[in-house]
């Protein structure tokens, strides 16, 4: 089959400049950005590991991660039937099928599909917003991903803690506003937050964006990383940014 043969309207096929892999995105729905790509830079996963993926969209952090990483299988998970299509026809247009299934459910339902304690690591990419807060995107789709319209922080904290096995790594992207929110629900469910990492823009600006890793059952402790600065003072890409995204 044609790679074009897998595209439906509106739809076209980004490449993700890693071991030739693609993915195939609608512009007229939410894109992935930035913030997944640095997630996958942040994970740390192990040889075999079986990994899930919330709040997949497009499919774009397991498809990255498969390149990236030696874990064994990836499961993606998406409440939008037509997003969680398009991350499927990616899977197939990169010849993943026998690595990553894609599942279109709402992640609250998840611990009636998968057993407590199913899972070596937990990644997301969620919606940052708190519903009814800020300007909701008359595009419901768009709205999803962005708001916590079907998913909230609590939903995503708790069924994660329930998949991961004891140990199991859990790594998310987020905005810093909600931090004091992020570490206080992560302990609640027994996600013990062990490395935080501030993303700024440019070196003299508020930050916009924070990596966290937590471990399920682990003991208390910290490690704050050095600040990501994604642009230049002449509005480049810092080194650091510009090999991530050559590495991909």
């Amino acid at each position: 089959m044609a790679k074009n043969d897998l595209l439906k309207e509106n739809e076209r096929i980004d490449s993700l400049q890693r071991n030739g892999y693609s993915i195939i995105q609608n512009f007229t729905r939410f894109c992935f950005g930035m913030d997944a790509v640095l997630l996958t830079e942040f994970v740390k996963l192990k040889n075999k590991d079986n990994v899930i993926d919330l709040c997949t969209g497009t499919g774009v952090i397991p498809i990255l991660l498969s390149a990236k990483t030696q874990a064994s299988h990836f499961v993606g998970v998406e409440i939008q039937s037509e997003t969680a299509d398009m991350a499927s026809r990616s899977v197939k247009l990169n010849e993943l099928e026998d690595k990553i299934d894609i599942v279109c459910e709402n992640l609250r339902n998840l611990n009636g599909i998968y057993k407590n304690a199913s899972f070596d690591a937990v990644t997301v990419n969620p919606p940052y917003m708190k519903s009814g807060k800020g300007l909701v995107n008359p595009d419901e789709s768009k709205a999803i991903a962005r708001f916590e319209i079907k998913c909230t922080l609590e939903d995503v904290l708790s069924v994660s803690s329930k998949l991961l096995k004891e140990g199991g790594g859990f790594f998310m992207v987020h905005k810093p506003e909600r931090l004091d929110e992020i570490i206080v629900g992560m302990k609640k469910v027994k996600l013990e937050p062990k490395r935080l990492r501030v993303v700024y823009p440019r070196t003299d600006s508020e930050p916009n964006m924070i990596l966290v890793e937590g471990r399920k059952c682990a003991n208390p402790g910290m490690r704050i990383e050095k600040p990501l600065i994604i642009y230049d003072d002449s509005g480049k890409y810092t080194p650091e940014v510009s090999r991530i995204y050559e590495e991909n």
